[in-house]
């Protein structure tokens, strides 16, 4: 099969990449081209490099040529000028919508957030549930993944998460009241897409993507610090202090260690779907466990942020814009 991925370079979307290719399949990675977490993504054997956003439809329509499904990965958790969440999140998956109706695409999977819905105050919530209802009402077989905590080698997380312990003797965690998470190894998510798009499964249906271990945020940080070989010193800090340095963090972070809008789904909590939703089938759930050996392997070269993390040290233009390069302290879509 020949598949399109939106917001194909990022962590989520290279991961998917990957996988299709290692089983035969050929891929078009879609994006703007300014994640180089992994510049080698440009140049794999049996992938095309499409670069542009989202807003052009006749482009998309040509970069979909030919593909027989498109994974939709493209997404924000910042708004940085007029790249905002109605742009990319309802506007750009409006153009992928209509680009994969002209190029012929037979099936449209979506990349979305655990508790995305809608009239919750939130814009990105908001926003990745008007996605959603996009791509149900878009005519083409679909399937909405709504995932929580996503990690592997070369997120957010993992890569965060180590270098803030590297730099700093204390950690503030999200709030008094511990919330669950199920955090999701990006091999599963890669695993189920595909068997959607390859196999069939999952044909016109939203399900819940979660991680088969469930424990609280402060557990699995710890066990973060336990792998790195760090121990700072944690305490809980109320929500309006996390809102105060999310925003300072986005304005001064080229890809931020917390954002604004992640704080309000650490708060929540990232263990159950809202609103409901199907499960996965036994044979497709997530069975990669939160483990020290694949934490291990997720992990960057060891070492404290430095300078060139600093949105000061590049241009504006530079800006994360897709993924789910729009990640920060947690790997979400």
């Amino acid at each position: 099969m020949k598949i399109a991925i939106t917001g194909g370079t990022g962590f989520v979307g290279r991961n998917i990449a990957r996988a299709l290719i290692a089983d035969g399949h050929s891929v078009v990675l879609v994006a703007r081209g300014h994640d180089h977490t992994d510049p080698t993504i440009h140049n794999l054997s049996g992938a095309t490099f499409v670069p542009i956003g989202l807003d052009d439809i006749d482009k998309l329509a040509r970069a979909f040529a030919g593909c027989e499904a498109v994974v939709h990965c493209a997404g924000i958790n910042r708004e940085i000028g007029g790249v905002t969440y109605r742009r990319v999140h309802v506007d750009g998956t409006r153009n992928v919508v209509e680009a994969a109706h002209r190029a012929g695409v037979a099936k449209i999977a979506l990349i979305s957030f655990l508790r995305a819905r809608p009239a919750c105050r939130s814009g990105y919530h908001e926003s990745k549930w008007a996605a959603e209802e996009i791509i149900r009402n878009s005519g083409l077989d679909y399937t909405v993944f709504k995932c929580g905590v996503i990690y592997g080698k070369g997120d957010h997380m993992l890569d965060h998460l180590s270098h803030a312990f590297y730099t700093f003797p204390v950690f503030a965690f999200v709030g008094f009241r511990d919330k669950p998470i199920r955090p999701t190894a990006v091999e599963d998510v890669a695993r189920v897409v595909i068997a959607s798009l390859v196999d069939g499964a999952l044909s016109n249906q939203t399900v819940a993507v979660l991680g088969p271990e469930e424990m609280t945020l402060r557990q699995a940080v710890r066990r973060v610090a336990h792998t790195v070989g760090k121990r700072p010193f944690m305490f809980p800090m109320p929500l309006w202090f996390h809102y105060i340095l999310g925003r300072l963090i986005e304005h001064i972070m080229k890809t931020p260690m917390v954002s604004v809008a992640q704080v309000r789904m650490l708060s929540e909590g990232l263990a159950e779907p809202s609103p409901k939703c199907a499960t996965l089938p036994t044979e497709l759930a997530p069975k990669i466990a939160f483990s020290a050996d694949q934490i291990g392997k997720g992990l960057p070269a060891p070492g404290p942020f430095r300078l060139r993390d600093l949105r000061c040290c590049c241009s504006r233009e530079a800006a994360p814009h897709h993924p789910h390069l729009h990640r920060a302290f947690f790997e979400m879509p």
